[in-house]
C-alpha cells in the first residue's frame, strides 16, 4: 500500500517521518507500507534463529537484524530487508548506524534476505539491482510460495530460494529447492535445506 503524500521525500525526511508502528520503505521518494503475513514472519524468525546459532557456534563478529534500513546509492530510497547479517567490525564506519540503524556501505552487509510476497517484483528486479550495485556479497530471495515469474524460478513454479553471490561485481545465482542443502558463502558450514526453511511454520 502506497501512502499518498504531497511530494517525494528525501531519505532524511523519510527517517524523520518514520512512525513507531508499522514497517515502511522508501522507493524513489514514495513511502511504501509493508504488510508481512504470519507465514512470512515465521520463516524470517526461523532464519534469524539459525544464523544466531551459527554465529555463536563459530564466534563470528556478526549481528543479525530485522529492523535495519539499507540505503542504496539513490538518495530517495531506503529498504527494510526481512533479515540482514552485519559485520560488527566495520559498523563504526556507517555514519547513520548509531542514531538511525541505517547502513549504506555494501561491505558492512555479510548477507541480506528478502522473503518474497505479492511484491516479489521488487525483490527480483529493483532490489536485486540496487544490492548488486552496493556490492552486497550475498543476497537471498526466499520465494516460499513460488510466486515469481517462470523466467526467475523456472517451470513448473515451486518454492525456491535464489541465492545471489557477488562475483567480479556481478551477481551469480544458485537456486535451492526441496531437500537441497543451501550453500552459503557467508556461512559455509550451515546445515540447512530449502525444505526446512519452507516448513518452518506452525
Amino acid at each position: 500500500m502506497i501512502q499518498a503524500l504531497p511530494k517525494l521525500l528525501s531519505f532524511e525526511e523519510f527517517l524523520d517521518w518514520y512512525p513507531e508502528n508499522g514497517i515502511y520503505e522508501l522507493h524513489k521518494g514514495v513511502i511504501v507500507e509493508l504488510k508481512p503475513t504470519g507465514t512470512h514472519e515465521e520463516i524470517s524468525e526461523f532464519l534469524n534463529e539459525q544464523f544466531i546459532l551459527e554465529i555463536h557456534r563459530l564466534k563470528l563478529p556478526f549481528l543479525v537484524s530485522s529492523g535495519c534500513t539499507v540505503r542504496p546509492p539513490d538518495s530517495k530510497t531506503g529498504y527494510r530487508p526481512d533479515k540482514i547479517v552485519l559485520d560488527k567490525t566495520i559498523l563504526s564506519e556507517e555514519p547513520l548506524w548509531k542514531k538511525r540503524s541505517t547502513v549504506s556501505n555494501g561491505k558492512t552487509v555479510k548477507l541480506l534476505i528478502e522473503v518474497a510476497s505479492t511484491n516479489w517484483r521488487d525483490d527480483y528486479l529493483i532490489k536485486l539491482k540496487d544490492y548488486e550495485e552496493m556490492g552486497i556479497q550475498e543476497y537471498w530471495i526466499v520465494d516460499y510460495l513460488g510466486l515469481a515469474a517462470t523466467r526467475y524460478i523456472g517451470s513448473p513454479k515451486m518454492p525456491v530460494i535464489s541465492l545471489y553471490s557477488l562475483v567480479d561485481g556481478e551477481y551469480q545465482v544458485t537456486q535451492f529447492r526441496g531437500e537441497e542443502e543451501i550453500i552459503s558463502p557467508t556461512f559455509p558450514e550451515l546445515k540447512l535445506t530449502a525444505a526446512q526453511i519452507f516448513n518452518a511454520t506452525s
